[in-house]
């Protein structure tokens, strides 16, 4: 739990606080977010860089995937990386090994990115070197759904290795993503709890239609469709901005 997104302020005080004073005090915090997201978004803007969210429970990939979709993207695309976690610098070092790079937030108690954490971390990045800029949130399903935080796109990964029903139990982290990503998949023989035909609905329900997508770090397999995802946003995306600019 965090105090930053109120989420702890029962176990804090020892009882529900007043609901009007409660919903306030969230209120405008997200106000206060989405207005510095909003700034951060048009630093993007500006240099044309694709901003992705990747958000998923602990364990569910995330750092393995971007290790493997560095090394499979086009000759020309350049990336850098954020990685939120509560403490440690250990994603953003596997990272670096790459060659790519890595900036660390350590959130302390704080279970999710916002948007000032992010807007901080971009001084330490050469932001005109940038063509897609990946930024790992904190491991959680339900906070990080909360706040914007300058990003373009969502991409929500949901591991083989959990429940199959994930998505009807935390639906709004699911529900605004753009693309969701069921990981491990090389594991599927090996488990008995997880169906991928089951997954899919659970998706279907919370979100309707959209992209979903199979594959898993460790084998490749399906990592090109997921490549050939990201370069399409990123052609998409600049020529979104171009009509905009000539309009």
């Amino acid at each position: 739990m965090c105090g930053t997104c109120g989420c702890d302020t029962r176990a804090a005080s020892g009882a529900e606080p007043a609901g009007n004073r409660r919903v306030d005090v969230l209120e405008n915090l997200l106000a206060e977010n989405d207005r510095i997201a909003t700034h951060v978004r048009e630093h993007f803007d500006r240099r044309r860089i694709l901003a992705i969210n990747l958000m998923s429970s602990p364990g569910a990939g995330k750092t393995s995937l971007l290790e493997k979709t560095i090394d499979a993207l086009p000759p020309g695309v350049r990336v850098a990386v954020i990685e939120g976690d509560l403490e440690t610098e250990n994603d953003a070092n596997r990272i670096r090994a790459h060659g790519v790079k890595a900036v660390q937030i350590t959130t302390g108690v704080t279970c999710h990115l916002d948007a000032t954490m992010v807007h901080d971390a971009l001084h330490d990045l050469s932001l005109d070197d940038i063509d897609i800029l990946f930024i790992e949130n904190v491991g959680n399903l339900v906070c990080p759904a909360d706040f914007d935080i300058g990003q373009h796109r969502n991409v929500v990964l949901l591991a083989a290795t959990e429940g199959d029903d994930k998505p009807e139990k935390y639906p709004l982290i699911f529900r605004g993503a753009d693309i969701v990503l069921v990981t491990k998949t090389d594991l599927l023989p090996y488990l008995d709890d997880f169906d991928l035909a089951r997954a899919r609905g659970s998706v279907g329900r919370v979100r309707g239609g959209g992209i979903i997508q199979e594959l898993s770090a460790k084998t490749g397999s399906g990592l090109e469709s997921w490549i050939g995802w990201l370069v399409t946003e990123l052609f998409a995306h600049r020529s979104a901005l171009d009509h905009s600019t000539a309009a």
